[in-house]
């Protein structure tokens, strides 16, 4: 078996098994990539389409095959010379129904369950109703209301012998220790006796080892049947839909571990830490010991057995201590190295889930082999957008939806309203770990929590990136920037009083080394609240900049995605060849994507659309002819205008960018498909703009209006027509560029990841758009037929010439992985009318080299042409220099065609005359197509 070579990310749940996989894997092969990259195979809830809200680490969710369809699926690889990475989820775990073993014993016991330190819970809340206890909001409506209409059901469960309270799928626990309380109401001797013995627990402190003893007595007791007559009637006198049984079931109620709460009450009063604002995942302690030690079993076994060769860490930043856990996990790998089988690679790769911001870079000091991806799909989508599209871009969307074209300062507003709404609960506990540090001292004592919740708020919402990584050493380095750039800004939004404050926070919170200070308990708050801050602001920046600013300052569409930095229109190809230099220098291994599970628009779409910034003022006349076309579709709801001009602009963006080449405007059942995709996308668009709509609070007139919209717009054929033609100017040019992603991703510094389909053209919407089934057979079959890619070219349509691309360019990485693995990175100099038009770098380690030229912004080159490829006339006079590590034979691995670089310069035009885009071998031993 190869090491980690490329990549296929695949999307497993009910529907789409380790079993369904495992007949694809010779599919897999053929195509060329090395390992199945798998979303999470822990047990997830029941249903689960992704596989993030686990439920237990120590086995293989049994609704994907289980243990059992995982060993069948990795033999199956490992006979191909396959293997396997796998994602897994050390942040958090699904809580709430009844699922998850572990927080019904936090429920059940609280601080007495062995789990208690588990869950990252706040038992010293400053609420007297939450006073070692904890908030359970998962109430449909306010408690009183539940609790009278007889919805909580009150139940004894045989098989375990144990009371809880059924509502709906949840299963909310009666402390054992209270059972007392509810076997009095049984008129039967042996169960009053029993009520004596559980209302003794509350004394004992072994209550939770001995209390199995105790319910074997009470099952005991309960095979009689007078008892269980007896029991049953007792449960009857906590029916809440009578008065006095709602007052017995509220104290009974008042008496446990926790206190039940309608589901509006988390983000404000929530004691627990969530994942970002999803209240049924409940963030774990991973730093723990004891907790590590408790989740990854499994996942170790895995490893060793070699069934695993690589794992990908989910949500990074939400962990109190990233670096901390990579290098216990990267020690606890290495230590299985010799342990592993021989014909598996040694060393198991590990990645990390982290989103970088704008001149922010990975730590280098973690252990990992790199990130998932996200940054280069940023650079890419970046290089192929035209810089002189910004400022007719911009003005249209100020022009049209009456907002200014800051993105940044929409994302700073958008994080002031995270931390005032969906995040309230959780900016309020980082407040009070400050002010318990301001108490605990003399000098700060008299800070006020009012003033530390002011200054905390200005910070956050000023803060560059996702979060620092300060410790008891204080803040790294490289951190510092960032975190100064946010002390700027902050201190410009507050009054001189709170700025004094603010400095004060900036020690606590890594400024100064917590361990250098002499109080123990001083530097355990210190680390406690340093620890709360850094778990704030990156809930705080992923919901103000995907979930929020993303969807409300859509200059340009294809520039907000999940990794991205929207304020910037464009990356200059400079900055691409840096950050490939830089790739290659510091993380070699680091996965390389264009398309993931949780972006936004498919690479495709992104790809069309980024054709707008090269066409800016034909769209923006386009754009203000629509708007006066469309009045009569509009409507006037209590809200407002429906749709907002901003949103109807972006709705004017997603229709030509996901409009498939293929797809005909007469087509009527294609384009009702086309139509509910678009209006399935336009309602999460919606309520995650948070501005007209919402998802806790959805506005289901303004939402239903601009449906109605939007179908009315797709259901008048001449309309219809208008949008055809428009989006077929997209295709040629969007075909190339999605071409050109292809080409950079299978050959720039990095390890090329494939999500699930997309060797096909990738049109998909945000998910669960993109993560519809795929059809495989149609793929396999394909490739089966062996064209090349300029043969695939002549029916370029259906996406089998992206597939052939990626074909030939894995089967490249296949006979030449050092080549790929260790070859320097070098640009290429591009001189003419049209280098601004070109992209080149070269590899070369050794023997063995690879040249790669790509076009960039072709909209203004395809006069001449009805095929997306570029006419060698319309490069004019670009030139190519060839240095002399360049000169001699090479091959275009594309075309087939050869080609002898001889000192000087060549034409563009000669190199990109074959196919689109040209990736020439210079090794004898490259394989054409496996």
């Amino acid at each position: 078996m190869k090491d980690i070579r490329a990549t296929v990310r695949l999307q497993f749940h009910a529907d789409f098994t380790l079993d369904d996989a495992a007949q694809w894997v010779d599919y897999f092969a053929e195509l060329g990539v090395s390992h199945a990259y798998a979303s999470p195979l822990l047990a997830s809830r029941a249903g689960s389409t992704h596989g993030y809200d686990g439920i237990d680490p120590t086995r293989i969710d049994p609704e994907i095959g289980g243990e059992a369809a995982l060993e069948r699926l990795v033999e199956q690889l490992r006979s191909r010379g396959m293997g396997l990475i796998l994602d897994i989820v050390p942040n958090h775990v699904a809580v709430g129904g009844s699922e998850n073993p572990w927080w019904q014993e936090v429920l059940a016991w609280g601080r007495d369950s062995p789990y208690a330190d588990f869950f990252d819970i706040d038992w010293q809340s400053p609420d007297p109703l939450l006073k070692g206890r904890l908030l359970v909001p998962f109430l449909g409506a306010p408690y009183d209301e539940v609790l009278t209409s007889g919805l909580l059901k009150l139940a004894y469960v045989p098989e375990s012998a144990s009371f809880t309270l059924e509502y709906h799928e949840h299963r909310f626990p009666i402390d054992p220790r209270r059972y007392g309380d509810i076997l009095r109401h049984a008129e039967h001797e042996a169960l009053h006796e029993l009520a004596v013995q559980f209302d003794g627990l509350q004394t004992r402190l072994d209550a939770y080892t001995s209390v199995g003893e105790l319910r074997r007595q009470l099952r005991h007791a309960l095979e009689d049947e007078m008892a269980r007559g007896a029991l049953s009637r007792a449960l009857e006198h906590f029916a809440g839909n009578s008065p006095a049984g709602a007052e017995r079931l509220h104290a009974l109620l008042e008496r446990q571990n926790y206190r039940l709460a309608w589901w509006r009450t988390a983000s404000d009063e929530i004691n627990w830490r969530r994942f970002f604002d999803i209240t049924e995942l409940g963030g774990l302690r991973v730093e723990l010991p004891e907790v590590f030690e408790a989740t990854h079993p499994l996942i170790l076994r895995l490893v060793e057995a070699g069934w695993v060769d690589g794992l990908r860490v989910d949500h990074v930043d939400g962990l109190a201590d990233p670096r901390g856990y990579c290098l216990r996990l990267r020690e606890r790998l290495d230590l299985l190295q010799d342990k592993r089988p021989a014909d598996v690679p040694g060393r198991a790769a590990l990645y990390v889930e982290k989103i970088l911001a704008e001149g922010e870079h990975l730590h280098t000091d973690w252990g990992v082999d790199g990130t998932t991806g996200y940054e280069f799909m940023n650079e890419v989508s970046g290089v192929q957008h035209d810089p002189d599209g910004a400022v007719p871009l911009r003005g249209l969307w100020r022009e049209i939806s009456g907002r200014e074209d800051d993105f940044l300062a929409e994302v700073r507003q958008a994080r002031a309203e995270m931390l005032d709404t969906v995040l309230a609960s959780e900016f309020e506990a980082c407040g009070l770990a400050l002010h318990r540090v301001a108490r605990a001292s003399r000098e700060t004592r008299d800070i006020t929590l009012g003033a530390i919740k002011r200054a905390l708020k200005a910070l956050v919402v000023h803060f560059p990136v996702y979060r620092t990584y300060a410790d008891e050493h204080g803040r790294p380095r490289q951190d510092e920037p960032f975190f100064q750039q946010a002390m700027t800004g902050a201190r410009d939004a507050l009054n001189p009083p709170d700025v004094a404050v603010l400095e004060q926070l900036e020690r606590w919170l890594g400024g100064e080394a917590p361990r250098d200070c002499q109080d123990d308990d001083v530097r355990s708050l210190r680390l406690r609240a340093m620890t709360r801050f850094q778990q704030l602001t990156s809930p705080a920046a992923a919901k103000a900049v995907e979930d929020t600013a993303g969807y409300r300052s859509t200059v340009l569409i294809s520039r907000n995605d999940v990794g991205f930095d929207p304020q910037n229109f464009c990356v200059a190809p400079a900055e691409f060849h840096t950050a490939s230099a830089f790739r290659h220098h510091h993380f070699p291994h680091s996965l390389v994507t264009t398309a993931t599970h949780d972006h936004k628009r498919g690479e495709d779409v992104r790809a069309r659309l980024a054709v707008l910034s090269e066409r800016a003022e034909a769209f923006a006349e386009r754009v203000r002819e629509w708007r006066s076309q469309a009045s009569p579709l509009r409507r006037d709801v209590p809200s407002g205008m429906a749709p907002s001009p901003g949103d109807e602009l972006i709705l004017y963006q997603m229709l030509l960018g996901a409009w498939p080449p293929s797809l005909e405007a007469d087509d009527d059942e294609a384009m009702g498909e086309f139509t509910e995709r678009l209006a399935q996308w336009q309602m999460k668009a919606l309520r995650e703009a948070k501005l007209r709509s919402h998802w806790l609070w959805p506005d289901e007139g303004y939402e239903q209006a601009c449906r109605a919209f939007l179908e009315g717009w797709l259901a008048e054929p001449g309309r219809r027509l208008a949008l055809r033609t428009a989006a077929r100017e997209l295709d040629l040019p969007g075909a190339i560029n999605g071409l050109v992603q292809v080409a950079l991703r299978m050959t720039v510094p990095g390890v090329p990841d494939l999500y699930q389909g997309t060797e096909y053209w990738d049109f998909s919407l945000v998910d669960p758009d993109n993560r519809r089934p795929v059809d495989y057979a149609a793929r396999q079959a394909s490739l089966g037929r062996g064209e090349s890619p300029a043969e695939a070219m002549a029916h370029w349509h259906d996406g089998q010439v992206k597939q052939a691309v990626v074909h030939r360019l894995l089967m490249l990485r296949r006979h030449s992985p050092t080549l790929f693995a260790e070859g320097d990175y070098q640009p290429l100099h591009v001189a003419g009318d049209k280098a601004s038009h070109v992209l080149g770098f070269m590899r070369e380690h050794d023997a063995q080299a690879v040249m790669v030229v790509v076009p960039r912004m072709p909209a203004k080159l395809l006069e001449g042409t009805t095929l997306p490829h570029i006419p060698a006339e319309n490069w004019g006079d670009t030139q190519l220099q060839v240095m002399p590590a360049m000169q001699g034979e090479w091959r275009d691995v594309l075309s087939d065609s050869t080609l002898r670089l001889r000192e000087g310069t060549i034409p563009v035009g000669e190199l990109l005359g074959a196919f689109p885009v040209a990736v020439l071998a210079r090794d004898d031993g490259a394989a054409r197509d496996g």
